[in-house]
């Protein structure tokens, strides 16, 4: 498995994207880019493993160089799995609204 480095960048700027909507639906405003490509990749393995559990398909597939990066159950995946940190962490942090 090689990509270059322009599909390496991309997949890169995928994570970020889908890590951050996933934060965001989470109520998490901590960290950066970094948190974001990293969380987005977590939840590329556990939105699939769970879509792949409860037998659903995935209606959003981006495939870079024949890898398949699976856009909507990412998003779920990284969404649930700073929920679950927020609640291992027992985070006090709350988001306000203005």
């Amino acid at each position: 498995m090689s990509l270059s480095l322009v599909e390496l960048l991309v997949l890169l700027l995928i994570a970020a994207v889908v890590g951050a909507i996933g934060r965001e639906i989470a109520g998490s405003t901590r960290g950066g880019l970094v948190t974001s490509i990293v969380v987005g990749f977590i939840g590329a393995l556990i939105g699939p493993w769970i879509a792949g559990q409860l037998h659903l398909g995935e209606p959003l597939m981006v495939r870079i160089d024949g890898h398949p990066f699976p856009i909507l159950w990412s998003i779920v995946g990284a969404a649930l799995f700073v929920a679950l940190i927020h609640l291992i962490s027992g985070s006090r942090y709350r988001r306000r609204w203005a």
